[in-house]
């Protein structure tokens, strides 16, 4: 089958097309069909090996990818939740062997049923970015109907789905975001928009519930801004988990009996909840651009960028 596999940690140039051996299912896994893969920003930091947490979980070489759409091709001896011929979408062995391959095998567990309505591209751009979302609003996040959100980043792929599960559950949503994508969040749902070139969300804010900090932009002084928007006992929500908070930041967090938490992990339950979102009409899944598998390199070096708007994906086969 053909890979994107890295050898070595470095820039795109170790992203390498190969041909490799298409894996066994252990008893409880699926082997997937894998018809198109998310591109996350992760895969890039995964592939660069500038995060110590993530390098202490692989082995090179490794096939990168955390998003896969596609079809059962074989079940393990154990799984009773899927059968041959089913069209699924999740996040296989995350951090680890992953989805920019043909095939892959990984834990039944770890997928759910794809929506109907989505195409095999589009719901590869949905599992890691909406567990992710899903995970920061409510399980850590503890979002409740009425409550007042602010989402960092609220146009790209997590903050994207954060604006509209927040919307969904109720709440009032603030999302901040450049000037060509505020059209773009209030049609997603937003009630209010901050354009972060020419506005500064800390003077026109506060009392706010919730942070979900969504933004790739590393800057504790930004951090601090968002302690500083927060009701007493608010909740500030991280997913950049590879930039740890700093002790000014905690000590602005303490003053306000604040609480702040790292997005470090995702429930794969959660995607049958989210399929049924988007099959009702309340989630839209943006797929910024479709790129070949061949074009791995290219997919993420605008990933790198930080400014796309929804997913990327990488159509793997037709």
């Amino acid at each position: 089958m053909k890979a994107v596999r890295i050898d070595e940690y470095g820039g795109t140039n170790v992203l390498k097309l190969v041909e490799t051996e298409r894996p066994v299912p252990a008893p409880d896994e699926i082997l997937l069909k894998v018809l198109a893969s998310g591109v996350n920003l992760v895969d890039c930091v995964i592939r660069s090996g500038t995060n110590e947490n993530f390098k202490s979980m692989l082995k090179l070489p490794l096939i990168l990818g955390c998003d896969a759409a596609g079809i059962v091709e074989e079940v393990g001896t154990e799984v009773t939740t899927f059968k041959k011929g089913d069209q699924v979408f999740g996040c296989p062995n995350f951090p680890g062997d992953g989805s920019y391959a043909e095939y892959c095998a990984a834990k039944a567990s770890q997928f759910a049923l794809k929506p109907e309505t989505l195409s095999f591209n589009e719901a590869a751009g949905v599992p890691l970015a909406a567990l992710v979302a899903w995970m920061g609003l409510f399980e850590l996040g503890q979002l409740q109907a009425g409550q007042r959100i602010l989402i960092h980043g609220a146009s790209g792929g997590i903050g994207s789905f954060a604006v509209q599960f927040a919307k969904a559950k109720g709440a009032y949503v603030i999302g901040t975001a450049s000037g060509n994508n505020l059209e773009y969040l209030r049609q997603i749902g937003a009630d209010e928009v901050v354009n972060y070139e020419t506005q500064k969300f800390e003077e026109l804010l506060d009392n706010i519930d919730l942070v979900l900090d969504a933004s790739p932009l590393r800057d504790h002084e930004e951090r601090l801004k968002g302690v500083s928007v927060l009701k007493e006992e608010g909740i500030f929500v991280s997913v950049n988990v590879d930039f740890p908070f700093n002790d000014a930041f905690n000590d602005a967090i303490a003053r306000k009996n604040a609480t702040a938490k790292m997005v470090a992990g995702q429930n794969h339950a959660d995607l049958a909840d989210i399929a049924k979102l988007i099959d009702d009409g309340k989630v839209k899944v943006l797929i910024s651009k479709v790129y070949p598998l061949a074009e791995v390199a290219q997919a993420q070096e605008e990933s790198i960028t930080g400014h796309v708007r929804g997913k990327l994906v990488l159509e793997i086969q037709k």
